[in-house]
């Protein structure tokens, strides 16, 4: 029996997939490559495809066929949030119909397992901290829809009677495991700051004066370890039966403030940063962190790395691929 990873050469699939092949699994890999890097999956069994292609259906039943796969854990998927907003019909036609795909393929496969790689942009701006997954879910752009909308596909197929599912809902990912493996694009605080500080420009920050312990925006920062370790956590809990919940909070329940990760990459670059404060962004609440008690009492993880675990690795790897 093998675990099929969806989107498992790009960022956090590859860090899954290194893990699981440490401890001796079988894999395949579905991913179409335009982001990932083929070179994370070295030599497992790989269907290049999209999964939104009306012809997906059919090619994924026969692959998880071919290859005896038992379970699913899915990443595949766009995940910018502003490209959400510019092309929302794309979104809706990737992640929502790319996943309805997957899912169909798996049900005429009799494959009946999957962890689902959701977002905390399901909660939209929370009003209350830290952030439940009971916490009414209002998300605010294409990308956090598409997620819940996934979340509700999984809900749907667990009453239908065929499927064991989980999702995790990710915070604010960061780190890197090795070179190879880290992300390669600045879509987030910690690589796009360290790619203004290479390129000579000093690091921005959008508001200074939110009611916060030094004026700037507060956010959970999860290493990619640490994540990737989450997904095997409920991987093999989905194994032995449906977990006591259907989605989990993954993040550290601490919070830094930007400042605070600029000063981390300061140091790691062994060098001064005086950010630029720019205006607030609309949308931006002061602070998001999660609350992450469910999925320590109910599956047993808990974050091992900080902020600057994170930092120093995101750093040398920016350095190595750069």
């Amino acid at each position: 029996m093998s675990v099929l990873v969806t989107g498992g050469a790009g960022y956090i699939g590859s860090h899954v997939v290194d893990l699981l092949r440490q401890r001796g699994e079988d894999l395949v890999i579905v991913d179409d490559l335009v982001t990932g890097v083929v070179e994370r999956i070295n030599d497992l069994p790989l269907l290049q495809i999209n999964l939104a292609d009306t012809s997906a259906t059919p090619k994924l039943e026969q692959f998880m066929r071919d290859h005896a796969v038992d379970s699913v854990i899915h990443f595949a998927g766009r995940k910018q949030v502003a490209e959400s907003v510019a092309e929302p019909a794309r979104y809706y036609r990737d992640n929502v119909g790319g996943m309805a795909n997957l899912m169909l393929a798996m049900e005429a496969a009799a494959v009946d397992t999957m962890v689902f790689s959701s977002s905390a942009a399901v909660y939209g701006e929370p009003t209350t901290n830290p952030v439940k997954e009971d916490t009414a879910t209002h998300p605010i752009n294409p990308y956090g829809q598409t997620k819940l909308i996934g979340e509700q596909l999984l809900k749907d197929a667990r009453a239908a009677g065929w499927l064991q599912a989980v999702g995790l809902r990710y915070f604010n990912v960061a780190g890197a495991a090795t070179p190879l493996l880290s992300e390669r694009h600045a879509l987030n605080l910690i690589p796009m700051v360290i790619e203004r500080v290479l390129a000579g420009r000093a690091p921005r920050v959008f508001g200074n004066d939110y009611p916060s312990r030094d004026g700037t925006c507060i956010r959970d920062f999860v290493h990619v370890i640490d994540l990737a370790e989450a997904h095997l956590v409920a991987l093999d809990q989905l194994r032995s039966g449906q977990p006591a919940s259907d989605v989990y909070n993954v993040g550290t329940g601490r919070g830094a403030s930007v400042l605070e990760v600029i000063d981390a990459i300061g140091k790691a670059a062994g060098r001064d940063l005086v950010p630029e404060i720019a205006p607030r962004r609309d949308g931006d609440p002061v602070a998001v962190v999660a609350d992450v008690s469910r999925i320590e009492a109910e599956l047993g993880w808990k974050s091992r790395l900080e902020v600057t675990d994170m930092v120093e690795s995101a750093w040398d790897s920016w350095l190595a691929t750069h």
